[in-house]
């Protein structure tokens, strides 16, 4: 095994703890805001160590480029799902002044979120 090998078994290997961290916090943690910082922050740590273990093993340029382009894919994707859930929560929380944020096991969905439109075009304007 070549240091390179060694240095992906490694990095791979380490992201992949800080997967089960994340994992454990959600099953462990109390509330749903704790919850989300938990798969957040490991989630985006995690692939971090595991992009920059596989990093050394792409074949070009170009692949590495495609492999950082997913990682930050991903750390937007998990922004803003963090976000949207957060914001969720925090509105039935707020319209629910006897529930406590540990309350929160399964939280409702709000279903009447639909863009307005308002022009011949099809085009939607950004107040949801």
């Amino acid at each position: 095994m070549s240091l390179l090998d060694a240095f992906t078994v490694i990095m791979t290997a380490s992201g992949l703890l800080f997967f089960l961290a994340g994992s454990i916090g959600i099953l462990r943690f109390p509330d749903v805001f704790c919850r989300l910082h938990a798969l957040t922050k490991a989630d985006n740590v995690g692939l971090g160590l595991i992009v920059f273990g596989v990093l050394p093993q792409a074949a070009s340029i170009f692949d590495a480029l495609q492999i950082m382009f997913i990682w930050l894919l991903v750390m937007v994707a998990g922004a803003v799902g963090c976000y949207l859930v957060a914001h969720q929560a925090e509105e039935y929380l707020s319209k629910n002044a006897a529930v406590q944020p540990n309350d929160l096991d399964e939280l409702p969905i709000n279903r009447s979120i639909t863009p307005k439109i308002d022009s011949p075009t099809g085009s939607t304007n950004d107040e949801f």
